[in-house]
């Protein structure tokens, strides 16, 4: 009789124990997150990828994202991330980031090979800063969430100035607000709402510190591509937290090229030999090239130029 009390105990606690494993294996299973839709690409050129995810998903519960997966490059050239929007039981909706080269793990989700999820829409655009981003290293399987929008970038951002050396303004927080929609993106006169020297070629001052505790200072020109990449903390808008001297600084350790920008040609106007039609405040009347002793005149050589 104590032998078959004994037993039976024994069965009890085996099958509450095999409960509370399948329980916690299917809590494992999935973290109540339903898809609803699915974007690949850029911030600024990507595609609706909902369905062709979905088609992965009945094949297998993990694969790694690669330029194949998807069967198009919207940005070629461009490292590209696969952005799916989904929503848990609390009816919040999330952002899960996955960069190229990283494992998607779709036993996150809710119904990941059944397909019966895209039904409803995300945001219906890129987004801001995602709420998971799946880190790209070839041995994790999952990326880690403490590094929830960070960007890996050499320098932390303290400051950025726009306008000239004469004339600038601070604009640190409207960087930000950039940074957030784009890793990168062409700086221009509309860029930052202002125009704190009329008239005049500005440029953008970034004032970074590095890992080794050293100021470094970033230039771009009008025209010229801002690229976040070498920022720690770009997109997720973590940085400026020290300060730089608020002034404009010397010469640049850095400045980017504009050549890639194509600007149209000066609109001189060719019946009149070294006349401009733009507006400068003066005209050229002679050009010399050397020292107050030994000089030669180049005016016609930097008309060459100008054109």
């Amino acid at each position: 009789m104590k032998f078959t009390s004994l037993f039976y105990r024994l069965i009890t606690g085996m099958l509450m124990l095999l409960g509370l494993a399948a329980t916690a294996s299917a809590q494992r299973v999935d973290d109540g997150y339903r898809i609803r839709q699915a974007y690949y690409g850029t911030a600024r050129n990507h595609v609706d990828v909902t369905d062709r995810l979905k088609q992965l998903a009945r094949d297998d519960t993990r694969f790694r994202l690669g330029n194949d997966s998807f069967g198009v490059d919207p940005a070629p050239g461009q490292v590209k991330t696969l952005r799916i929007y989904a929503r848990n039981r609390d009816r919040e909706t999330r952002t899960f980031e996955y960069v190229e080269g990283s494992v998607i793990d779709g036993s996150r989700f809710d119904g990941w090979q059944r397909g019966d999820w895209g039904r409803g829409n995300g945001n219906g655009g890129w987004g801001g800063t995602p709420y998971y981003t799946a880190a790209a290293a070839p041995n994790r399987d999952r990326g880690d969430p403490s590094a929830r929008g960070r960007d890996q970038g050499e320098y932390q951002i303290l400051e950025a100035r726009y306008g000239s050396a004469r004339n600038n303004v601070e604009v640190t927080e409207r960087l930000r607000e950039l940074a957030r929609q784009d890793r990168n993106f062409r700086m221009g006169n509309d860029s930052f709402g202002v125009d704190p020297a009329p008239g005049q070629a500005k440029v953008l001052r970034i004032f970074a510190r590095g890992a080794n505790g050293q100021t470094r200072t970033f230039e771009y020109p009008e025209g010229s591509v801002v690229d976040g990449a070498q920022f720690s903390g770009w997109a997720g808008g973590n940085w400026s937290r020290g300060r730089h001297d608020g002034t404009w600084g010397a010469a640049p350790y850095y400045s980017a090229p504009v050549a890639d920008r194509n600007p149209p040609a000066r609109n001189f106007d060719p019946g009149t030999p070294g006349r401009a039609a733009d507006q400068g405040d003066h005209q050229i009347l002679q050009a010399r090239y050397g020292t107050a002793r030994d000089n030669v005149d180049v005016t016609q050589r930097l008309r060459e130029l100008a054109r």
